[in-house]
């Protein structure tokens, strides 16, 4: 079972992280965030596919054709915590030494399509404020790290839930023949 969520782990969360650092690179060429969050989140889905795979590997191939939901949904919060591990530390990295000025750029993406979509003063100025409370939190590694396993451990445990539905299976208990 080991093997199953380490390499399922690693493999989810080099293919989330490979996204997220590409995903990054091109925001940052083309100054433009649109489509990002929608992208990033698909990518944490393929990703996490791979839960699927590592359940079922693990029901059919180890366990004689069964797993309890609990088992089931222990091994993808595994993978998922392992994936989601990979991706924080990948996100690390980036930003502290290749997108320092990421908030600033990304604060300034969302002002910007506030005013292009024709947003009040008053609207502009909730928004400033709370993009200031961003930034500010931001500065904080700890915060960097708990807003980054938020964004994808919840899809990951929504994924394991789901499986672990999908792929439960009991032994089924045959009567004694006479």
């Amino acid at each position: 079972m080991r093997k199953i969520i380490l390499v399922c782990g690693i493999i989810a969360g080099i293919i989330v992280s490979v996204f997220m650092v590409s995903s990054i690179a091109v925001c940052y060429s083309s100054n433009n965030f649109e489509g990002n969050m929608l992208l990033g989140y698909a990518a944490m889905l393929l990703s996490f596919s791979l839960i699927f795979v590592g359940v079922r590997n693990f029901r059919d191939k180890y366990n004689g054709g069964f797993v309890s939901f609990g088992k089931a949904f222990q091994i993808g919060l595994y993978i998922s915590l392992i994936a989601s591990t990979i991706y924080v530390i990948v996100w690390l990295v980036d930003y502290y030494l290749f997108v320092p000025e990421f908030m600033e750029r990304y604060a300034t993406h969302v002002m910007r399509e506030l005013q292009q979509e024709g947003a009040s003063a008053q609207e502009l100025q909730a928004e400033s404020v709370k993009m200031d409370g961003y930034r500010e939190m931001y500065k904080n590694p700890l915060m960097v790290i708990l807003f980054t396993y938020f964004e994808i451990l919840p899809v990951g445990l929504i994924v394991s839930l789901i499986c672990a539905l999908i792929l439960k299976r009991k032994p089924t208990q045959s009567l004694p023949t006479a």
